[in-house]
């Protein structure tokens, strides 16, 4: 055994030695994978106070419970923030002193946390308001994926507009891997965000949801096309849905140039590469897409249709 272990050894050595592209040998540390999960856990312990805790929180706790939380995730983050900004600086970004560098950007993102909640509220508003399965906001807070993997997105999302490498990404695939809805940090989202079921669910990095938007499971807000790689970054690649927006499962909306305008309904299985006028309904018959104005279809029963 002690001789077959020792021949992989030198085989894996060897690999390494020859398939480096996958290695990160003699480079900077990096983020930790569980670290920055139990991070992002105990970030949703202060949005959340007393619904991701193992023990309840009284009124008598609460300020020695959360000020231990918020020095523990300071403490943390700051340590994965300096890897972060050694492996990957920010534009115009000095590093004289990496360890002020990350308490300063660990400052900002923590200083965020009651506006991040502020938001929220709406969203869990939103889930109540649009699903009569709701039996109240505990079950939502509890039991609905599409909240978690929101909450993870918006605060990942002031990381990424910190433009910390890495750990907002890494926070974000934490609840794609819980929650089976994949939100990339980078994505523009408006208030009152409600995503019913949710599994399935992709929203791409270049993405502007408004407010008052609610995605069924199986939707895909995505890029045209991803052939040109890198030649792509930072490129407008994703739709924009405006506010009041219902899309339902199973729709694919793809590009940078697509706007679905205010008030629309996008209806189930819809392929859409074009932008749509506000208060549209698109929907498939007979293999085609049509959109027909939703005012005129209420007044008229039929309204008037046109292909895409």
């Amino acid at each position: 055994m002690s001789e077959d272990l020792n021949q992989l050894v030198a085989r894996l050595l060897d690999s390494y030695a020859e398939i480096g592209a996958i290695n990160h040998i003699d480079g900077v540390n990096l983020p930790d994978t569980q670290t920055v999960e139990r991070i992002t856990w105990q970030l949703l312990q202060l949005l959340f106070p007393g619904y991701y805790e193992h023990l309840s929180i009284t009124g008598g706790n609460l300020e020695s419970q959360i000020s231990a939380t918020l020095r523990d995730i300071a403490t943390q983050l700051q340590r994965e923030v300096m890897k972060s900004l050694d492996y990957a600086p920010p534009a115009n970004f000095q590093i004289e002193d990496l360890e002020k560098s990350a308490h300063e950007f660990t400052c900002k993102f923590l200083a965020q946390l009651p506006r991040v909640r502020e938001i929220l509220v709406t969203d869990v508003e939103a889930a109540y308001d649009g699903d009569p399965a709701a039996t109240g906001m505990d079950e939502i807070i509890l039991a609905y994926p599409g909240l978690e993997a929101i909450a993870v997105q918006r605060l990942a999302h002031e990381l990424h507009k910190l433009n910390i490498a890495l750990i907002p990404r890494m926070m974000t695939e934490w609840a794609h891997s819980r929650t089976g809805i994949d939100i990339h940090p980078g994505a523009k989202i408006g208030a009152h965000f409600f995503i019913d079921h949710g599994t399935g669910v992709v929203v791409g990095e270049t993405c502007e949801i408004g407010d008052h938007v609610k995605i069924y499971h199986g939707v895909t807000l995505g890029a045209r096309s991803t052939s040109g790689g890198q030649e792509l970054r930072g490129a407008r690649r994703h739709p924009t849905i405006e506010n009041g927006v219902t899309i339902y499962p199973g729709a694919t909306i793809l590009g940078g140039e697509t706007v679905i305008g205010a008030g629309s309904t996008i209806g189930g299985n819809v392929f859409l590469l074009n932008s749509v006028p506000p208060r549209s309904l698109v929907y498939y018959e007979e293999g085609a897409v049509l959109v027909k104005d939703k005012l005129a279809a209420v007044s008229s029963n039929e309204g008037s249709d046109y292909s895409i």
